[in-house]
């Protein structure tokens, strides 16, 4: 095992010095994720050495981590909370069509399902939904997914509906103490034209549509009640902004009878983003802003706002989602948070008395969905050697525990690849971000005379960002021989406010640039090969790869995933939560048509000359599906080759088993036959326009 660990880590420290040695400002994190093997190799198995590996083509390498595999054995886990001694958490499952499951553990171990099917815990509330569930005293209230009725479900019961059939959605819900009312974020689609959001209170016994409390802006998200139930606090923010470019934060007082009074602005404001207020154990208000440019933790008490952390890192991450979590309670005295610098998450403790923070230690690298009980921390962990899972943390003792895990699948040590932190120079003199994954398996080697593909993810968002979890997707490309370079462009989160603000005006222009950067700068060190290299995406890392495509001559291939190709369409056909996204993105609309034209892939066919295949959910309601048939149509009467496959029952991003295994073995088939190689790989052939 020792040795096995110490193979692992020189391939590793290998390239991470050769990136080191080439560009001084590199930031190489293999020491990091080698020292980390030795806690996590319980999770990857089967290690042993191979010898005289065989020489074959890039792409055509034999690999163990087959599409099958991937699909049978993955869950996604999250949403963890306590109630009393129970945990529960969410299960996202691809076997059951991606029906999502509330699953309950109780202090004697014992786990079980709670969701019967078909019942789907998820809502459509900004259409990402979040915040889909809260349990109280035994009794879990949830948003149904087909109905989107919420559904009250004491333990050991069946669930039945609380609310009745509407066009009401429902997401955030918080439990007021001493009462049978929820509180939760309502969005109402009864109307014509944009849907009205509110903050409302639900009877928890009686049910019915709620009666609103807060009502007026575009959106709410966040209401928290205090632990006496005197006091409500939200967050709120009106067009064109997105919660993480300027949000406020209001408290009033709430009565017993679920009425407000004496509402006042806590903090925020358009240009300051505000994140996960809390009530702290004796009642004191607490959040985070990015008022200082980082998103750092603050206490508001006696009127004035108490800075209790500044430092260069996150403490908060973008509201995509409802329900985000990064740190709860331990004390009135003590917050137990995660805080990230550089793409790197940290457990800490923040002592509320002298402001001081310590580390604790754990074995994770990336960390989210913070909940707090007493002495034990929950969240969402992964690592380069873990894969993302439930991690329950004694605080007394230090240990941690695996609660539940995304992946089952057990690792050779030979095909895991550890992701290597890069920074890269590009436009204007600076830097970006990326992970880099080289090609590794033990069986095999590439001709000595090739350098391997390269494949350069973009991510969706474009507010979000990638970290270095290890991924079985990713080991898919590099255990059968391609490079693969994970980019955090300008614009992503975790890197402060003016990264973020990179891209304010600039989508389609920085995020191609520097997912451009980092594919020359890796060609430049001689890692890959300049000649075989495609760009991939969902959502907005799709509307990426196409700009690249279209605007760029690096990349010879693509695949777009429910990508945007047609900016001025989405501006004009999208959910609300997203309908002037675009306004700080690429500029007003109508204003700016023609920025929308210029930089819409749609709209320079003329100057696009490489391949793409186009996966895209019929039920998308994020990006309307005729955006992929527009542009396969387009390629295809050009003579470029082109593939589009469509999945019935799919919506932004692919939940089923099945339409995951068929995307992920399609793209391999299309690269095969872009660059020239045949796939190991018994792939079902995909129709190809425009083939040879």
């Amino acid at each position: 095992m020792v040795a096995a660990a110490q193979s692992i880590w020189k391939t590793s420290a290998q390239v991470g010095c050769k990136i080191a040695m080439l560009n001084s400002r590199t930031v190489s994190f293999a020491i990091r994720s080698g020292l980390a093997v030795s806690l996590a190799l319980a999770s990857i198995e089967g290690v042993h050495a191979v010898s005289d590996p065989i020489t074959k083509p890039y792409g055509e390498w034999t690999s163990p981590i087959t599409s099958d595999l991937i699909v049978a054995e993955s869950i996604r886990v999250g949403a963890p909370s306590f109630d009393g001694d129970d945990i529960y958490w969410l299960e996202s499952r691809p076997q059951e069509k991606g029906r999502s499951v509330l699953v309950r553990r109780t202090l004697d171990g014992k786990v079980e399902d709670m969701t019967p099917p078909p019942l789907n815990v998820r809502t459509r509330v900004h259409e990402y939904g979040g915040g889909a569930y809260v349990v109280r005293d035994g009794i879990a209230y949830f948003a149904n997914f087909k109905d989107q009725r919420v559904y009250r479900q004491p333990v050991g019961e069946k669930p039945e509906p609380l609310t009745p059939e509407n066009n009401m959605r429902y997401a955030d819900f918080v439990a007021v103490p001493n009462t049978s009312n929820l509180i939760a974020v309502r969005e109402d689609h009864s109307g014509t034209g944009e849907a009205v959001n509110t903050v409302i209170l639900l009877d928890g016994q009686t049910g019915g549509s709620g009666k609103v409390l807060v009502e007026g802006n575009d959106f709410y998200a966040a209401p928290r009640v205090s632990p006496d139930g005197t006091k409500l606090a939200w967050l709120t923010w009106n067009h064109p902004n997105m919660p993480w470019d300027g949000t406020e934060l209001w408290a009033a007082d709430l009565s017993g009878d679920g009425n407000l009074s004496n509402a006042g602005k806590v903090a925020g404001g358009g240009d300051e983003s505000v994140f996960q207020p809390e009530w702290s154990p004796d009642n004191v208000l607490h959040f985070i802003s990015d008022r200082t440019g980082w998103w750092n933790p603050y206490r508001h008490e006696d009127g004035a706002i108490i800075p209790l952390q500044s430092m260069d890192a996150e403490f908060g991450q973008p509201m995509w989602v409802f329900g985000r979590s990064t740190y709860g309670f331990e004390s009135s005295t003590s917050i137990i948070c995660s805080y990230s610098r550089n793409g790197v998450a940290r457990l800490a403790r923040l002592n509320l008395a002298s402001r001081s923070l310590e580390d604790i230690e754990t074995p994770h690298t990336d960390i989210g969905d913070v909940r707090v009980n007493g002495s034990f921390v929950m969240y969402v962990g992964g690592s380069p050697t873990r894969f993302s899972e439930l991690a329950l943390h004694d605080l007394r003792t230090g240990t941690s525990d695996s609660l539940q895990s995304s992946s089952s699948v057990k690792v050779d040590a030979d095909y895991v690849v550890l992701a290597q932190a890069i920074e890269f120079p590009t436009e204007n003199g600076q830097t970006a971000h990326a992970f880099f994954y080289p090609p590794k398996n033990a069986a095999f080697q590439g001709p000595p005379d090739e350098k391997p593909p390269l494949l350069v993810k973009s991510h969706g968002g474009p507010t979000g960002s990638t970290d270095d979890t290890i991924d079985l997707n990713i080991l898919y490309w590099t255990s059968r021989g391609f490079a693969v370079v994970d980019v955090n462009y300008g614009g992503s989160t975790g890197y402060g406010r003016e990264y973020r603000k990179r891209l304010i005006g600039q989508w389609g222009v920085v995020d191609v640039n520097d997912c451009v950067n980092a594919a020359r700068y890796l060609v430049e060190q001689g890692l890959v090969d300049g000649e075989r290299m495609a760009i991939r995406g969902g959502s907005a890392g799709g509307y990426t790869t196409l700009a690249a495509l279209a605007f760029r001559d690096v990349f010879k291939a693509g695949a777009s995933y429910y990508g945007i190709s047609d900016l001025e369409i989405l501006a004009r056909d999208t959910h609300k939560f997203e309908s002037r996204y675009l306004d700080s993105l690429v500029g007003p609309y109508p204003e700016q048509i023609e920025r929308y034209h210029a930089r819409s892939a749609i709209h320079h066919i003329d100057g696009l000359n490489r391949p793409i295949i186009f996966f895209q959910g019929l039920d998308d309601e994020v990006v309307p599906p005729n955006q992929a048939e527009l542009m396969f149509d387009a390629l295809k009467e050009k003579g470029i080759k082109t593939a589009h496959i469509a999945f019935e029952g799919e919506g932004h991003g692919f939940r089923r088993a099945e339409n995951q295994k068929r995307a992920l073995d399609a793209e391999l088939y299309f690269y095969g036959q872009v660059f020239g190689f045949t796939p190991a790989d018994n792939i079902e052939p995909v129709d190809i326009m425009n083939a040879d």
